[in-house]
């Protein structure tokens, strides 16, 4: 009985400890979907969908603009808008003269994940 509740008391610290701990690079309180998964999740759409055009490791340009430090610039370089979800939301799925929308091609929890890697680049 005292082995049981040792382990019993073993377990219940180790879900407490991960319940109450953040995975690397994830904030404890972030909201739904900025999270890991969120971002590993977007880093495989964007290398589907979006290297075609933009580097994700440089600033440098390739067809598009290279989009390393893209949340650290504030403004987008075309139009002068501050970069925030709601715009990098409504440029990806409507894109420009420049680049083509992607509402048709990508799902709107796809395009919160992109982002959600993005503004980790």
């Amino acid at each position: 009985m005292r082995k049981f509740s040792l382990s019993l008391a073993v377990l219940a610290g180790c879900v407490a400890l991960v319940a109450g701990s953040a995975l690397p690079g994830q904030e404890s309180g972030r909201k739904p979907g900025n999270n890991a998964a969120a971002v590993a999740r977007g880093k495989t759409i964007f290398q589907q969908k979006c290297t075609v055009c933009h580097y994700d490791t440089s600033d440098q340009k390739k067809i598009g603009p290279g989009l390393k430090g893209i949340s650290k610039r504030g403004t987008f370089s075309v139009n002068g808008n501050k970069i925030t979800d709601e715009n990098l939301k409504a440029w990806i799925e409507n894109g420009d003269q420049l680049m083509p929308g992607l509402k048709d091609s990508l799902e709107a929890s796809q395009i919160k994940d992109v982002i959600a890697y993005v503004k980790t680049l």
